[in-house]
């Protein structure tokens, strides 16, 4: 069986069909896991984190008939020169376009460029200053699509580590998300996210998280002070996500179990070159 070519003008990407197998399979098997953990029939966002893969693999699920729409991507260049790739290609010009997920940690000079030049930028999940919203505005101000709210979640840290990046519960998760409801007019609060402490995520997945919990209650509180009643919960990953969607997550993000073992990042390929005839 030969290779799936995607072409425009000056871009042709391969797919490997037995790598495009694997890849559907199982992003299929956790779409299963999604299903199952969700008994209360919510919305669940499944983000496929493609950091340090290449648009080959993205493709691969995109494409009709897996069509998935959500990526997740941790680096700033890396997401440009992909959303850039992708952007060129003719061959998705008409389909639903791929929504892509800023999720790795946010430096402050990075975030104009992120909200300004990055097409398809659906959300900015690790939003944990008002700074950071600031320059997210004033990018997204700039942009060529500014007309279009930049999505954010405010990242809140459950768990209390100092390792862990998030802007403390209480009032000063209220006061970022005050001030990006009522300052940055080209921003939307999508809604909170956090990630747990290890320990809590490699638990039995009927044990309650604590963090889940904690985010759970921070929502309420926005909600309360806010007046905002729809905040999605970005919490969950590929070794808690279940017990996420069962604590009420309506955002999860699975890596490793969909795309396998990353490479490191200096050897990472934006693009993957496949061999001619390979099946």
């Amino acid at each position: 069986m030969p290779e799936v070519e995607i072409k425009s003008n000056d871009t042709e990407m391969k797919i490997d069909p037995a790598r495009a197998k694997v890849l559907v399979e199982n992003l299929t098997g956790i779409k299963s896991r999604v299903q199952a953990a969700n008994k209360s029939g919510h919305d669940v966002r499944l983000i496929a984190v493609s950091k340090l893969k290449p648009l080959n693999d993205i493709l691969a699920l995109h494409r009709a008939p897996q069509t998935h729409l959500d990526f997740g991507e941790n680096y700033l260049q890396e997401l440009q020169q992909k959303a850039g790739l992708y952007n060129s290609m003719n061959e998705f010009k008409s389909s639903q376009p791929i929504r892509w997920h800023f999720i790795g940690a946010l430096q402050t000079n990075k975030c104009k460029p992120l909200a300004r030049d990055i097409p398809n930028l659906f959300c900015v999940s690790s939003v944990d200053s008002v700074k950071k919203a600031t320059e997210l505005e004033r990018g997204r101000g700039e942009s060529d699509f500014k007309e279009q709210k930049l999505n954010i979640h405010v990242q809140v840290n459950t768990s209390g580590e100092e390792s862990k990046s998030g802007v403390e519960p209480g009032a000063a998760t209220i006061e970022l998300c005050k001030h990006v409801r009522d300052e940055c007019p080209h921003l939307n609060l999508l809604g909170l996210m956090t990630i747990g402490a290890i320990a809590r995520s490699v638990q039995s997945t009927e044990a309650v998280n604590e963090d889940f919990e904690a985010l759970v209650k921070v929502r309420e509180e926005v909600g309360k002070e806010l007046g905002l009643d729809r905040l999605e919960l970005s919490m969950g990953m590929s070794a808690d996500f279940e017990a996420a969607i069962k604590q009420g997550s309506t955002e999860v993000r699975v890596g490793s179990e969909i795309f396998g073992e990353r490479p490191q990042r200096k050897d990472a390929k934006v693009k993957e070159e496949v061999e001619e005839g390979k099946a």
